[in-house]
């Protein structure tokens, strides 16, 4: 009798240090945003003309489509207690937990961007079945991933919700906006070109034109073999209303 007593203490015991530990660590997501927003900005990627765009793009698409799109960055998983889950596990829970949606037309969005872990993830409603896991991985790829790798958050999460509204509307998806520096970059290796031209008529083959041909070509090629194998790797109140996820979406990683 003694033992039995002692084996239930025991067992007791196991089970309180369990749930206690458990709840230590157990994984928290931040506030929803307020009613006039559609973003929560914890990593402070963002700028006053990114909000703006966020919040114009989201309160049309809900007002127009019934969707609710939301942006939520924050600075690393491990800060929320969610490494254990991935970007696509936290991003799951996170949806479900805000209630994304409606549960008759589940149809939310979300975009979630881990800086810390330099991951992004695009999670989707089950009502979109799993089918725009290749759009939502177009939008990932082509939009947000490349502005992500030089730096510029603000212009790839809003080129990212201007790709979601227009996969959620049925439309194309819209092209990259283009660096500041791409004009001038431009205009500066015209410029150049037209000397190396002048150059060649004028020496011939002795002149340096030739060796810094061969220069170029094969630094491009090797940078074009890097980036094919980064490539392969990898009121807003009126949106919450007990969605969940499982319509797929697509993750990307910088």
């Amino acid at each position: 009798m003694k033992d039995v007593r002692k084996f239930f203490i025991a067992l007791l015991i196991g089970f309180t240090f369990s749930v206690s530990s458990h709840s230590a660590f157990a994984i928290t997501f931040p506030d929803k945003p307020p009613q006039s927003d559609f973003f929560v900005d914890k990593a402070g990627l963002l700028d006053n003309d990114a909000r703006v765009a966020i919040n114009d793009i989201a309160l049309a698409l809900l007002q127009q489509e019934q969707i609710p799109l939301f942006v939520v960055t924050i600075p690393s998983l491990a800060s929320y207690d969610g490494s254990a889950h991935g970007i696509e596990g936290y991003a799951t829970q996170l949806f479900d937990h805000w209630g994304i949606g409606s549960q008759e037309r589940n149809y939310g969005m979300l975009l979630l961007v881990s800086v810390g872990d330099r991951k992004a993830r695009i999670e989707l409603g089950a009502g979109f079945a799993r089918n725009y896991d290749r759009q939502a991985n177009d939008i990932m790829q082509s939009l947000i991933v490349p502005a992500f790798r030089r730096g510029d958050f603000p212009t790839g999460i809003t080129d990212g919700a201007r790709g979601m509204d227009a996969m959620a509307r049925g439309l194309q998806l819209p092209k990259a906006t283009a660096p500041w520096w791409l004009l001038p970059a431009k205009i500066g290796g015209a410029l150049f070109l037209g000397f190396v031209i002048y150059n060649l008529f004028k020496t011939g083959r002795s002149g340096w034109a030739w060796a810094l041909i061969a220069a170029i070509a094969v630094v491009v090629f090797f940078v074009l073999r890097i980036a094919a194998k980064s490539g392969g790797s990898g009121g807003s109140s009126g949106g919450f209303g007990g969605g969940s996820s499982g319509g797929g979406g697509a993750t990307g990683s910088w």
